[in-house]
C-alpha cells in the first residue's frame, strides 16, 4: 500500500501540464509566458477579493518552471523538471515549488521581474510592470447631460451651446501649477525619483508597492512657486461654454461623445463630455428609419375622382395628386424629403385614409343612390 500510494504521488506530480495551466501552447515565448502568468495572478492572488490561494500556488509552480530555459527543458524532455524548481528538490513545499524564489521577487532567475502588489490588489495598470512602471496617466472624470431637441432639429441637425461648470485647465499656468517664471525645484517626498516604492508584508512573503508620486505627478520636480490663479493644483473650477454639433438624422436615445471636454486634471488628459439626446414628438408627422409618415384625410368624391392636395412637410407646403379610385390604406411617396442620410434624403410618405361621411343630406342621399343604380 505504502508503495502504491508513493507511485500515485509520483505520477500526479509528473502528469501536470503547466502549459494547460497557464492556457498557452508548448511553443509559447518567454513574453507569452509572462503575460499569461500575470494575468492569472491577478485573477486568483489570495490578498485580492475573489482570490483562490491553491489556483495561485499552481500557477505559480508552472511560472517557476516554465519561465526558466533549464527547468523548462527538463520540463519538456522528462515530464518533470530536476533543478531544484517544480516537480523536486529538498524543501520545496506545494508540489515542489520553491516559494523562497517567489518571497525575494522571483530573483535572477525571473530577469528582474518585478512583483508591484499595489496593482494587484487594484486590478489596474500592468501589473508586473519591469522597472515599476506604476499606474497609468492620470484622467478627469467624464461629464453626462441631456439635450432636448425638437422634432425638426434632429431630422436637419443643430448647432447647440451649454454653459457647464467643471474643472478646466488652469488658462493663467496651463496646467503646470507653476507661477509665470517659477524654478522647479526636486520634490521631497520622491527624492526626485517621480514614484515612490513601499514594501508590505504577506502571507507570501515580503513586496515591492511602487506607485506614482502625487505631489509631483511622476514629475520627480515641482515648482517653488505656485500659480496664483490655481493655487498649484494645474485646474480651476468654472464654468465653459460648449459649444454642441447636432448631426443631422439623429435619433432619440443616441449619445454624442465629445473628447476631452469632460473634468480637466493636473498633468493627466480631460475626461469626455457625454450628450444624450432627447427628441419632442411633431404634431403630425413620425420618423421610420430614413422616411417619414404622415396621414392624409380626403373626401369620398375626390378619393372616387381624383384631386390636388396640400401637404405639411417638414421642408413646407408640398401639393401632390390623389389620383381616382385610391383607397384607405394606399401610400403616396414625396421623394427626397426624408431624413438626411449619406448625402442623400429618404422620402416622406402620405398614408390615405377616406373620409366616409356620418350624416347625409336629402340631395346626397340621393345622388348616391343614383351611383348603385350604377351599380357603384
Amino acid at each position: 500500500m505504502y508503495h502504491y500510494m508513493s507511485l500515485y504521488g509520483i505520477l500526479e506530480t509528473t502528469m501536470k501540464d503547466y502549459y494547460q495551466i497557464l492556457g498557452i501552447e508548448r511553443n509559447a515565448s518567454l513574453d507569452e509566458v509572462k503575460k499569461a502568468f500575470r494575468k492569472l495572478a491577478t485573477k486568483y492572488h489570495p490578498d485580492k477579493k475573489g482570490g483562490d490561494e491553491a489556483k495561485f500556488k499552481e500557477i505559480s509552480e508552472a511560472y517557476a518552471v516554465l519561465n526558466d530555459e533549464k527547468k523548462r527543458a527538463e520540463y519538456d524532455a522528462y515530464g518533470r523538471s530536476f533543478s531544484g524548481g517544480a516537480g523536486g528538490g529538498q524543501g520545496a513545499g506545494f508540489g515542489g515549488f520553491d516559494w523562497s524564489q517567489f518571497q525575494q521577487g522571483f530573483g535572477a532567475a525571473n530577469q528582474g521581474f518585478e512583483f508591484d502588489l499595489g496593482d494587484i490588489m487594484n486590478g489596474f495598470g500592468d501589473i508586473f510592470g519591469g522597472g515599476g512602471k506604476g499606474q497609468g496617466k492620470a484622467r478627469g472624470r467624464d461629464i453626462s447631460i441631456d439635450v432636448e431637441l425638437s422634432f425638426s432639429e434632429s431630422i436637419f441637425g443643430v448647432t447647440r451651446k451649454v454653459l457647464l461648470t467643471k474643472s478646466s485647465t488652469c488658462s493663467t499656468c496651463k496646467g503646470s501649477g507653476a507661477a509665470e517664471g517659477s524654478e522647479m525645484s526636486t520634490c521631497t517626498y520622491c527624492n526626485g525619483n517621480g514614484k515612490i516604492r513601499e514594501t508590505r508584508q504577506s502571507i507570501l512573503g515580503t513586496f515591492a508597492t511602487v506607485r506614482e508620486c502625487e505631489h509631483c505627478n511622476g514629475k520627480g520636480t515641482i515648482p517653488k512657486h505656485a500659480c496664483k490663479t490655481c493655487h498649484g493644483h494645474g485646474v480651476t473650477r468654472s464654468e465653459e461654454e460648449i459649444e454642441i454639433k447636432i448631426p443631422a438624422g439623429i435619433d432619440a436615445g443616441e449619445m454624442i461623445r465629445m473628447t476631452g471636454r469632460g473634468e480637466a486634471v493636473k498633468n493627466g488628459t480631460s475626461g469626455d463630455l457625454y450628450v444624450k439626446v432627447h427628441i419632442a414628438k411633431h404634431k403630425t408627422v413620425i420618423r421610420d428609419g430614413e422616411h417619414l409618415k404622415t396621414s392624409l384625410s380626403v373626401k369620398v368624391t375626390d378619393a372616387l375622382l381624383g384631386a390636388a392636395y396640400t401637404v405639411e412637410t417638414l421642408d413646407g407646403n408640398v401639393s401632390i395628386n390623389i389620383p381616382p379610385g385610391i383607397k384607405t390604406g394606399e401610400v403616396l411617396r414625396v421623394k427626397g424629403k426624408g431624413v438626411p442620410h449619406n448625402g442623400s434624403r429618404g422620402d416622406f410618405l402620405v398614408r390615405i385614409s377616406v373620409d366616409t361621411p356620418q350624416k347625409l343630406s336629402r340631395n346626397a342621399k340621393r345622388l348616391i343612390e343614383e351611383l348603385r343604380k350604377e351599380g357603384l
